[in-house]
């Protein structure tokens, strides 16, 4: 079984998926089945493991597995297997098997893509991530989601049109098509590095994110969250690793969206900044190149699968029993969702890498190679980042969703799949957070660092201190937090408002100049 691609169980999957809708015990089976069983088999695959052959005079790897890529591999397994279960309530009238099947194809499309070896199969992958996943924001079948999901789509083809004009530069550039550490010395890297950073939703390239992930299904938000950035992070790793550019757009992605976020009204858009800012630790984790940082940029990928997760979970919990997600709409929630309540709390701590939960042993690895690598005035500008995500993330999210003021809306707790995929989100939370040694493991290159000693955890407490303090003051002095129904314009508002009336301008004018040059040639003859 171990030399089974990855991607085909769940490509296989998605194709059984449609047949089963009359029979939900077994779709509900099956569904849970498939990443168990690719779990299996990954776990099967051998460090150097490559699948390869010849396409018109093409040297092809459509499967390499190496450390880095075994890593994506059990993480995206790992989401997969979480956010089907999560989804197991889906019934008809909510396009399960739209949804089913398009969660299938692009769980299987990420793991094509960490896989590949070569530019035309990551090509393929990356495509297909843009295609499948659109179907999950097309699923919740309003006007305002379906005209998001096309841009979506269109920046993503974007993104893949610009990396295969990178693979077809360097392939006349080198003749080869492998797909590994590039560098930015040539234009071929720098068309690359563009096509990555749109998925990663680097700055002015993230405004697709934070327009499109919050208008998805509840259910869709959990995939989506698992996956696309992530995928983006691995190519980052694969490719650019050392890269200096990097550290500077890892800082200002960690930094910007803390102040769109803190303003936010909607909690799933505030969480998808909250996205943006993590992203942003990676990336610079990837930039700074050491072993330490590497392994801190991938662990807390791994991480941030997690949290973020179960923090979009419990958001989808509330908006399925509700109906809602702006704070200005909710609060009092913990009376009659004390169980959801409390896995988004677990949620807020991890992500505010709270010691003994998960994102503290891999945030503080990034922290920690800041300092080795003698980044001496980037290491405060990502401290500041990581006090901005207790206030955005570890303390608005559970406030204004279960506490703050009583909207008066009673309720009950989801259906119980919902608070299982929850559960287990928040043990694994709390498990690495206690014992990283079990992500420690799986960490491309062996990891010499201990998390828990007085510096790092005297560190992260004063920090921690210092931003519910802030918070406090600046709720006593009635700064914030706020309950303000507003919009929060952003880049996107570009080309959603700008950039049509430009073009609506434009073409009235030429039309207007084509009808006078019309009337003066008439005229003439």
């Amino acid at each position: 079984m171990s030399s089974i691609p990855p991607f085909l169980i769940f490509f296989a999957g998605a194709l059984v998926v449609p047949f089963l809708r009359n029979v939900p015990k077994v779709r509900m089976a099956f569904l849970v089945l498939i990443p168990i069983l690719g779990a299996l088999n990954v776990w099967g695959i051998q460090e150097g493991y490559e699948v390869q052959y010849r396409l018109l005079g093409l040297t092809l790897t459509p499967v390499r597995a190496d450390s880095l890529g075994l890593l994506f591999g059990y993480l995206f397994h790992l989401g997969a297997f979480i956010s089907i279960i999560y989804s197991l309530h889906l019934g008809r009238g909510e396009n399960a098997t739209v949804q089913h099947t398009a969660a299938l194809v692009y769980a299987g499309s990420a793991l094509g893509a960490v896989f590949a070896g070569d530019f035309i199969t990551l090509f393929i992958f990356w495509e297909l991530l843009a295609i499948s996943s659109v179907f999950l924001i097309w699923a919740r079948g309003t006007r305002v989601a379906v005209r998001s999901g096309m841009r979506y789509l269109l920046v993503h083809v974007v993104s893949g049109v610009t990396l295969l004009a990178g693979a077809m530069v360097h392939w006349s550039e080198t003749g080869s098509l492998a797909f590994g550490e590039m560098g930015l010395g040539s234009l071929a890297g720098w068309l690359v590095f563009i096509a990555i950073g749109i998925k990663a939703a680097f700055p002015l390239l993230h405004s697709w994110l934070i327009d499109a992930y919050p208008e998805s299904t509840p259910t869709g938000t959990v995939f989506l969250s698992a996956f696309t950035t992530k995928v983006a992070v691995y190519a980052l790793a694969r490719a650019f690793p050392g890269a200096d550019p990097l550290i500077y757009i890892g800082a200002v992605m960690a930094c910007f969206p803390i102040f769109y976020a803190v303003i936010e009204n909607d909690l799933r858009r505030t969480l998808g900044y909250s996205m943006i800012n993590q992203i942003g630790f990676m990336v610079c984790g990837i930039g700074v190149g050491s072993t330490l940082a590497i392994n801190g940029a991938v662990a807390h990928a791994f991480n941030d699968v997690l949290f973020k997760g179960l923090l979009f979970m419990s958001l989808g919990a509330v908006m399925h029993m509700t109906g809602k997600t702006k704070a200005s709409e909710l609060g009092g929630l913990y009376k009659t969702m004390p169980i959801t309540a409390g896995l988004c709390i677990i949620g807020a701590l991890s992500i505010s890498a709270v010691p003994f939960f998960n994102a503290f042993v891999s945030k503080s690895m990034i922290m920690s190679a800041l300092l080795e690598e003698h980044l001496y005035w980037i290491w405060p500008v990502m401290l500041f980042a990581s006090a901005g995500v207790v206030e955005h993330a570890g303390i608005k999210i559970p406030y204004f969703a279960f506490f703050a003021h009583d909207s008066g809306i009673r309720t009950r707790e989801p259906p119980v799949n919902m608070l299982v995929a929850m559960g287990i989100g928040a043990a694994l939370c709390l498990a690495i957070g206690i014992r990283p040694g079990l992500l420690y493991g799986l960490l491309p290159w062996d990891v010499d660092y201990s998390a828990y000693d007085y510096t790092h955890m005297l560190t992260q407490l004063q920090l921690l201190c210092f931003a519910i303090a802030a918070v406090a003051a600046f709720h006593l002095w009635k700064i914030y937090p706020a309950e303000i129904p507003s919009v929060n314009l952003d880049a996107d508002w570009v080309y959603r408002r700008a950039a049509v009336r430009v073009t609506r301008f434009v073409g009235g004018a030429v039309g207007a100049a084509d009808a006078a040059m019309r009337g003066v040639v008439l005229g003439l003859s």
